[in-house]
């Protein structure tokens, strides 16, 4: 074997497992973070939802303050798709009332309770 070189060739570059392993890898990773971005895009969007109904739940409560009354309706733009519910009840108290507010968008609601003077 005196002659005879043997060359040995190395080839620079990536086997195909080791492609598919690194791919598998990138895959698992992009799957957890688009779950938990939609996560947390959900958590935002029900936070949003209770501040802007607690905020609208408040004006209506000042408005039964000095006009106490049951009623129904829609909120005006921007908040269309916002539909409220008001209802007044006689507490425990004689000279106090109830007022409950529910304010909703499609199937979530909040609920709202505040104790006022009757007015005279």
């Amino acid at each position: 074997m005196r002659g005879k070189h043997f060359m040995k060739t190395r080839h620079a570059g990536f086997t195909l497992l080791e492609v598919m392993i690194v791919l598998a890898v990138m895959g698992g990773l992009l799957m957890t973070l688009i779950q938990t971005l939609n996560y947390h895009l959900s958590i935002a969007e029900r936070h949003e939802f209770i501040t802007i109904a607690s905020m609208l739940a408040k004006v209506k409560m000042n408005e039964m303050e000095d006009e106490p009354e049951s009623t129904e309706g829609e909120f005006p733009d921007p908040y269309r798709g916002y539909h409220y519910v008001t209802e007044i009840r006689e507490s425990l108290d004689p000279d106090l009332l109830e007022i409950e507010i529910v304010v909703g968008r499609n199937q979530e609601e909040v609920t709202f309770y505040e104790l006022i003077k009757k007015p005279k």
